[in-house]
């Protein structure tokens, strides 16, 4: 296995989510973290930062580039290289002398601000060409190769030690599956890509559950060199009411010996990142095997204190139960799965048959609910602004559920209809989203069909 603790292993943080990128006090806090932690790379590619996709041929302000130019002094004053990313391929003209002049002079703008590292990225864009770069080049994959080549060289006559990156356009192995970017895309990147280019994967999915030593290595036939992986498992700009506090996982630690680094691009919102990022420097440095459940309730206890409350300290068995609510994408954690299994148990039998186990059913709906109010009482208020409104969401959940529990059990109320005046129609699960997502219903096996909204969507919304 590669020596994972040399600065040649790629270890760290992408800012590269959608939504806005991180404050300057937030990104010295990451810088902190990555300090104590051992990552060794941050990795610059907001994809809402205008100048990195929309305006990349302009060059930045005066003021924009010392917000830039500080962030890069500071990771050379943490020790942590910092990579500068572009990504000119929603519009990019591939035979334009005028617009590789205009990477070099970007570039330029970032090397004299201290910036060593650089990335070309083609993700999230168009897999088309115009018709005269078609004719030159032959395919996006060649042209594209091309491009970076180019900067590449260009960069290296100045600044030898400077290590280049590339990201494909397809990403991720259903996207190579589907043919994005062309026929055999992987495979020209493998032969035309300079070898001392690294190249992006995000594994066989955009957000992976599990990468393989097996589809890495097969990846890497294809590619004629190991991968860097940009690690979308604890991403949530593509959903805003959850994000995702478990550990790193579904990765063995084989991994590390078949890439040249791996780097997570976390929750768009810093303070619910310590858990991505902490579980990541503890399996990139781990000396044997991974055992994600372990590292995850370690990295708890180390947060445990940021969620400290105005009037008493959080207990740590009620932080396991809220975070495994915020596990990960494909899954909550064993705490949340059972609540969630019994609950869904209670309520499919008759409540004339709940006996004393609705009793705990329910005192386990009152505690996530209490847990969830007291996020208002937190000390650290960058964290409770960052979990209050998905939390508020589970907390409405869990009042629901406590609220009809109470209310089946009382044998008065059997065949009578329950309502909340708290939950009411319309503002409580209201909104057009809402009703749309209720259209069109998606199975457990990824299926989807009109569910029965669509069958009994009524007449037109009155005002």
């Amino acid at each position: 296995m590669d020596d994972v603790t040399t600065d040649e292993f790629l270890a760290g943080v992408i800012e590269g989510f959608y939504g806005p990128p991180w404050s300057e006090s937030e990104r010295h806090e990451v810088l902190d973290w990555m300090r104590q932690w051992g990552l060794n790379t941050y990795f610059y590619g907001p994809k809402d930062d205008l100048h990195h996709r929309i305006f990349w041929r302009t060059p930045y302000s005066d003021a924009d580039a010392a917000v830039i130019g500080g962030l890069i002094h500071e990771c050379q004053q943490q020790g942590v290289r910092f990579v500068y990313a572009l990504g000119p391929g929603l519009d990019v003209r591939y035979n334009d002398a005028a617009d590789r002049e205009a990477l070099r002079l970007r570039f330029t703008q970032l090397r004299e601000l201290g910036c060593q590292d650089f990335c070309l990225l083609f993700d999230d864009i168009p897999d088309r060409m115009h018709p005269g770069e078609i004719e030159r080049w032959g395919s996006l994959a060649s042209a594209q190769c091309a491009l970076t080549n180019e900067m590449s060289a260009w960069l290296r006559a100045r600044q030898p030690r400077s290590r280049f990156l590339f990201c494909p356009t397809p990403y991720c192995g259903r996207m190579e599956a589907a043919g994005l970017g062309g026929e055999g895309y992987l495979e020209t990147v493998g032969r035309e890509l300079s070898q001392d280019v690294d190249v992006f994967w995000t594994g066989p999915e955009i957000i992976s559950s599990e990468i393989t030593v097996g589809h890495i290595d097969g990846l890497a036939a294809k590619l004629r060199r190991k991968p860097v992986i940009w690690d979308n498992l604890h991403a949530n700009d593509y959903d805003g009411r959850r994000f995702y506090c478990g550990p790193y996982s579904g990765r063995s630690a084989e991994l590390k010996g078949r890439v040249k680094g791996i780097l997570t691009n976390p929750n768009t919102e810093m303070p619910l990142d310590f858990m991505a990022l902490r579980t990541l420097a503890a399996f990139v440095h781990a000396p044997g095997p991974w055992d994600a459940r372990a590292a995850y309730l370690a990295a708890l206890k180390e947060w445990l204190p940021e969620f400290e409350t105005v009037h008493r300290p959080m207990v740590f068995a009620d932080l396991v139960l809220l975070a495994d609510c915020y596990y990960l994408p494909h899954e909550e954690g064993p705490e949340a799965r059972q609540l969630f299994h019994d609950i869904a148990e209670l309520l499919a039998r008759d409540p004339a048959d709940w006996g004393a186990e609705a009793a705990l059913v329910r005192a386990q709906v009152v505690r996530l609910r209490e847990i969830c109010a007291r996020m208002a009482e937190l000390k650290c208020r960058p964290l409770f602004h960052a979990l209050s409104r998905r939390v508020w969401d589970l907390r409405e959940e869990m009042d629901l559920l406590d609220r009809y529990i109470g209310f089946a059990l009382d044998s008065e109320n059997r065949g009578r209809t329950f309502h909340s005046d708290f939950h009411l129609t319309q503002t409580y699960r209201g909104g057009l989203v809402r009703r749309l997502q209720d259209l069109l219903v998606q199975a457990t096996d990824g299926s989807i069909r009109p569910g029965p909204s669509a069958a009994n969507r009524g007449g037109p919304a009155r005002a």
